[in-house]
């Protein structure tokens, strides 16, 4: 595939997104204000954070709250998650109907323990039949209000379980509008390297439209990822984290424009403040520069940023205090070029997979699910 025939967009049934690059949930992370600093970037399908269908329903607090979108966002996204087809169903409808929802993505990638060890997450597409009734549960529910819906996940449990096959051909008997494939079966959790085999593979499988997730680093990772397996976009996660420009470079890329010049830590900074300002907007100034804290080393990750002033970042809880950090960092330092094309964010290593007693004897579901599986631990 070269650069010519490299998709300009991405299509969901009726929705077309300007660029095929979708920003993937992160828990604590994808909240309005971060989601709101990566569309100033560049074009894109950005994800809120993982909801579970049961807090919709029963209008938990918690859930209601995060969904909560930018001025900027037009089209809300929303990714939902749940193991029992009547609440993924009636969950769907309350997106459409009450809060104006253009897109839902079901998440089917959580390789959390206290999730897959109920039945949920990624242990769930294992239960084939159990996953054809939640897809198609979701998409009638979304089908009156025109709305696509998608699904997200994984290879399978580990290489002696993998589902992703069945699970794209499942998702397009169902009506889904497209596939996202991580890389990684849950044993991996984000461990090693993803398999873009495997993407490739579930590409030549199912008609209906691919993405691809997994080792997004850099802009030309996922012209590669593309060129190499022919999907229809990528899905961006811990790629972006402290480098919201990553989307301006990806929508460059898919354009077929040169990326732009790296920033300097004074650019950098400018990002910062923006961002902490931006939190500051969705929680107040104190809390939105505590959640702020978090990203900050990323940020400034492979910069010679001096150790007190990472250490009193790490401490801000105001905008003047951010300031007069900023100030003292160096505004003309380069862009540390080590740090390209490597891993950020969580890595960890493989760990065994937890699922219900006798999870594995059988593709159908032989008991019934524990309700705890919906725990809200983002992830895929």
């Amino acid at each position: 595939m070269s650069i010519a025939t490299v998709p300009r967009t991405l299509r969901l049934g009726d929705l077309e997104v300007a660029t095929p690059v979708v920003l993937a949930p992160m828990a604590g992370v994808t909240n309005a204000a971060f989601r709101q600093l990566c569309a100033e970037q560049g074009a894109g399908l950005y994800v809120c954070e993982m909801i579970t269908s049961r807090g919709i329903v029963e209008g938990d607090k918690t859930s209601k709250a995060m969904l909560t979108f930018a001025p900027n966002e037009t089209v809300r996204s929303v990714q939902l998650y749940g193991i029992d087809p009547t609440y993924v169903g009636r969950a769907v409808e309350i997106l459409c109907a009450e809060h104006g929802v253009d897109h839902v993505d079901l998440n089917f990638g959580c390789p959390v323990p206290k999730v897959t060890r109920k039945g949920g997450g990624a242990a769930l597409p294992w239960k084939s039949t159990l996953l054809g009734e939640i897809l198609t549960s979701a998409v009638g529910a979304a089908k009156p209000y025109g709305i696509p819906v998608t699904m997200k996940t994984r290879k399978g449990i580990d290489d002696e379980h993998l589902t992703y096959l069945d699970a794209g051909r499942i998702a397009q008997d169902a009506g889904c509008a497209a596939i996202a494939l991580h890389g990684r079966t849950a044993v991996q959790h984000y461990s090693g390297r993803a398999d873009w085999d495997s993407i490739a593979e579930l590409k030549s499988a199912v008609d209906i439209p691919v993405l691809g997730n997994g080792d997004i680093w850099e802009a030309a990772d996922a012209i590669r990822m593309v060129d190499e397996t022919g999907i229809d976009g990528v899905v961006v996660g811990r790629g972006c984290l402290g480098r919201p420009w990553l989307f301006r470079d990806l929508a460059a890329a898919f354009n077929g424009e040169d990326v732009l010049q790296l920033p300097t830590l004074g650019e950098v900074s400018g990002v910062m403040r923006r961002h902490a300002e931006l939190l500051g907007e969705l929680l107040g100034e104190e809390r939105g520069c505590i959640e702020f804290r978090k990203h900050i080393a990323w940020y400034l990750k492979g910069f010679a940023a001096g150790k007190d002033v990472r250490s009193q970042l790490g401490m801000v809880s105001s905008y003047v205090q951010l300031d007069d950090l900023l100030s003292r960092v160096d505004p003309t330092e380069a862009y540390p070029v080590a740090e390209l094309g490597t891993p950020r964010g969580r890595q960890g290593t493989p760990k065994r997979v937890s699922v219900p007693d006798g999870w594995l004897d059988s593709r159908e579901v032989t008991a019934p699910l524990d309700a705890g599986a919906e725990d809200p631990t983002s992830g895929g």
